[in-house]
């Protein structure tokens, strides 16, 4: 029996050379931004238990990895520290000290490789002992502006170590102008802000937590600085914000979670936009594949579609190596 219609949409998909003639979307290798960690403890490449396939990486060992990861056409790192815990104090002053790790990362990098863009991690999480992204109050309430102070200094000191684009990750207000001012005053015109414009307080960071040891073993309550994961309106405010401030690039943070603030970001606002797929999102893929329940390449692949569908023309993600050799 035969239908009489006028439309039969499975003609263009009944062919695969036909599927691949009508693909509206192909991943590419500039897509990707590849996080990496370094520590300055680590002897050797140390695995991350949360995060299968990921280290740390110590800084004598990551140079070389830098030059593999860019043989199979991965060119930008978004680098995070970790640090000796001596060196953590509330008031995370060590982004401030020139020969930090971060810093001596950059700084060797781009001494020794050519055609690599750098993400330098602007937030105070990394360096403070109680695992807040700023400075906080005798009352424990996160200081705004004494925070925004310090990041600034310290977006100056990652221009300077070589980092391309400096990228807030905090959600103080004002960081993005303030840093922006900060960087023209010191010659840094051409220094970008990549701004976490719309960073939720999400249940998806701890396997981030273990990996830049925070010493945190519960997740800490961000809420006052970071997005409630109901408010949409909220974070089309923080993406308008950052977007006047002078923000080179808006990011969003988680992402797949939020693929309707992507699509948001993507329509109203014709700068780049970016989009973290976070530890969490990373591990339950992960963590699906190894109880046989779901295929980690297919759905690695699916959520990168998915990202960029929404309208994310950069992903930053721990698939990043692997994605890289499947297209």
């Amino acid at each position: 029996m035969n239908f009489n219609l006028t439309h039969r949409p499975r003609r263009i998909r009944n062919n695969p050379v036909l599927r691949s003639l009508v693909k509206e979307q192909e991943l590419s290798h500039n897509d990707l931004v590849l996080p990496v960690f370094v520590s300055e403890q680590a002897q050797v490449p140390e695995k991350i238990d949360s995060m299968p396939e990921i280290f740390r990486w110590p800084l004598n060992l990551l140079v070389s990895k830098i030059k593999e990861w860019q043989d199979i056409g991965i060119n930008t790192f978004a680098i995070f520290p970790q640090i000796q815990a001596s060196k953590k104090n509330p008031l995370g002053s060590e982004i401030l000290n020139s020969d930090s790790l971060v810093y001596k990362t950059a700084y060797e990098i781009k001494a020794a490789i050519d055609n690599v863009a750098l993400v330098g991690d602007i937030a105070l999480d990394p360096y403070t002992t109680h695992g807040h992204d700023g400075i906080l109050d005798c009352n424990g309430v996160v200081e705004n502006d004494r925070t925004v102070e310090i990041l600034a200094q310290g977006a100056v000191l990652a221009a300077g170590a070589g980092y391309d684009l400096v990228a807030p990750s905090d959600m103080m207000d004002g960081r993005v102008k303030l840093i922006r001012e900060e960087l023209d005053k010191q010659n840094k015109q051409n220094t970008g802000i990549l701004s976490y414009s719309a960073k939720f307080s999400s249940a998806y960071y701890g396997p981030f937590r273990d990996a830049i040891g925070t010493g945190q073993k519960t997740a800490i309550d961000k809420s006052c600085y970071q997005l409630d994961p109901a408010n949409l309106r909220e974070a089309k405010r923080e993406l308008e914000l950052d977007f006047e401030e002078g923000a080179d690039i808006l990011m969003i943070k988680p992402a797949e979670p939020y693929l309707d603030v992507i699509k948001y970001a993507r329509e109203n606002f014709n700068i780049p936009i970016a989009a973290y797929q976070v530890s969490g999102e990373y591990s339950r893929i992960w963590a699906s594949h190894l109880q046989g329940w779901l295929d980690l390449e297919s759905c690695a692949l699916e959520s990168m579609h998915s990202i960029k569908r929404a309208g994310a023309n950069i992903i930053f993600t721990y698939f990043a190596e692997r994605i890289a050799k499947l297209i």
